[in-house]
Parts: C-alpha cells; structure tokens; sequence
C-alpha cells in the first residue's frame, strides 16, 4: 500500500565470446560443467546488501529470458539444468523469471527442484496481469499462486511488478503477500525509457524493497536520476540486459580486450560489461541471460577480484563509444 516515503546471440558473438574465454586467466582451467574453476575455490564471490532487509546475494545471477526461454519452450530440460547448476556450483544464487517468459519460470523450478537447490536460490519472479489496462486482483493472485507451484518454495525471496503494471493494484496485492509471510521483498520493473518517469514516481510513494531497471556500458541513462534515487530511499537494483541483449557483442565484434582490463580481473569482454555493471554503486546484482554452462562460468568470473574504480569506467566507456553502433 502507498505511503510517504514510502537469441540466440548473433553466431559470430557466441564464438567471440568462446575465443576470449581461452585468453582469460581461467584458459588453464577445464571448462568441462563438472569441473571446479580456480577462482571458485581460492576467491570470495563480490556480495551486496539488500538495503531494506540486510540479506547478502551475489553479484552476478542469471536470468531467464532471451536464450534461456528459448531452451525452456524447446523442453530442453538438459540445457536448463546444465546452466542452472553451474550457476549454483559456483556460487551464483540470484535467479530471476517472470510468467511472461514462456516456460522459463516453470522449467526452472522443476529443474531446480530436481537439483535439490530450490532453497538456496534467491528466487526472483514478477507479476503482471494487466494487459494495457487495469490489473484483475483475482487474476493476479491466480498467477502468484500458480507462481509459488512452480518454485516449490513456500517464501518467494523476490517478486515485482512486471513493466509497471497497474502498480495501485498489484503492489497492493504484493504487499498484502509480503506482510503474511509469503513474500520477502516487492519491487517493481521496466526497462523502457519511456516509463522512468512513472518508476520514479512509484520508487517514492511505495515501499520497495527492489527496481529492476535495464543498465550497460553504452546504456547509461539511469545514471542520472533512477539509480541515485534508489540508494537514497534505500532500494536494491536487479540491473537487467547488462550486454544490451545482444548489441555490445555486435559492437565489439572480434576486438580482443583492452589490455587495461586486467588492471580489474576482467578477461573476457563478458566480464568487462559485467564489471561496469556491477562496480556501480547502487547495483545489487546483474543478471545476464544465457542458456550455455561456459558463458555461466564467464559470468560468474566477473563478481571475482577486482572492481573498475570512477577513473577507470570512464576509460571503459570511451573504448565503447569509440565503437560503430550496433
């Protein structure tokens, strides 16, 4: 309730991204899914704080849209749990879904659940009935309750608002959730620029405990007033689409990495764009989409070692905007 302060990547990308991984730190290492990376066993993963409870999650997670749902919808179960388990292994837990990615959040949990890691996953989901027009509550709670059946979990860590749906109604409905016990954290979600605006709004007369906007190296907008806004009313950040989907893989091409890059253990352009992402202040986690256990473990590479400090990101976005346009 309100109140006061209250896909696939382009096939070119997918084998730049391959070819870098054999110039990382990590080439030494299999990169075979049950094989246990250096960096996994002798360095701590970079942990955030959720503001409004206190509770540590890792930096880096995944998400299940793009590529993932698209394995999800095929059925195929191995893919899924292939990523899924490489994620757990190596100390990612942060999982975000939504009902609006086909089957992705009803394949994760029977995979997860098969797995027997549906209780260490900080499981972030999202509702949304509304449909250019005003949100049905009992159509909302249908879809939560349908969403808890596929968890397996009787708390949900997480749920928001998919793309600023009726946020009246169903951070309403969120909220009641959250005060029986059900619900840990509510947020609310968008990654149009053309509802930051109406976001901010919400950000200031809700009680959020998450945003989940879009941010990259070459998507910088939130910058200037969403993220600060957030840490000063004490909202975590899920920062989605932190490749630009697909179009910083297009950009860079079949560049090799800045050299400088190692100065901040990045050595794959994946951890480059990650590293920018996360070495923001206000971003709790990043959660990149994939469907392949390799690039899951290149992912997790970037929430090891050392963050860019400002000077630094400076120098990371003039090597991106030096680059032609996707």
């Amino acid at each position: 309730m309100p109140n006061a302060k209250d896909k696939d990547r382009r096939e070119s990308s997918k084998l730049n991204r391959r070819q870098f991984l054999g110039q990382s730190l990590f080439a030494t290492t299999a990169l075979a899914l049950g094989s246990q990376l250096s960096w996994a066993q002798d360095s701590s993963p970079i942990m955030r704080t959720i503001p409004s409870t206190g509770r540590q999650i890792p930096a880096i997670g995944l998400g299940s849209s793009a590529t993932f749902s698209q394995v999800a919808r095929e059925e195929d179960i191995e893919a899924v749990r292939g990523v899924m388990s490489t994620l757990h292994r190596l100390g990612g837990r942060v999982f975000d879904t939504a009902p609006g990615y086909g089957a992705s959040e009803e394949v994760a949990g029977q995979v997860a659940q098969n797995l027997g890691i549906e209780d260490d996953l900080f499981w972030a989901t999202k509702l949304n009935v509304a449909r250019n027009g005003p949100a049905d509550p009992a159509a909302a709670r249908e879809q939560l309750e349908t969403s808890f059946a596929r968890v397996g979990k009787p708390t949900i860590d997480l749920v928001q608002v998919h793309n600023m749906g009726d946020p009246d109604v169903q951070l309403g409905i969120l909220q009641e959730y959250k005060e029986a016990g059900r619900i840990q954290h509510i947020g609310i979600t968008t990654t149009r620029e053309s509802q930051y605006a109406e976001l901010m709004q919400v950000m200031r007369q809700y009680p959020l405990d998450f945003i989940g906007i879009d941010y990259a190296v070459d998507n910088r907008n939130v910058e200037q007033e969403i993220l600060p806004l957030a840490q000063e009313q004490g909202i975590a950040v899920l920062a989605y689409a932190p490749f630009g989907r697909t179009r910083l893989w297009s950009r860079v091409g079949d560049r090799p990495v800045p050299g400088y890059a190692a100065e901040f253990d990045a050595h794959t352009w994946g951890q480059f764009f990650l590293k920018f992402v996360i070495s923001h202040p206000a971003i709790t986690a990043a959660t990149p989409s994939t469907s392949r256990p390799t690039n899951m473990e290149d992912n997790i590479g970037a929430m090891i070692g050392r963050l860019p400090d400002q000077a630094m990101r400076q120098r990371m976005i003039a090597t991106i905007d030096e680059l032609p346009m996707a």
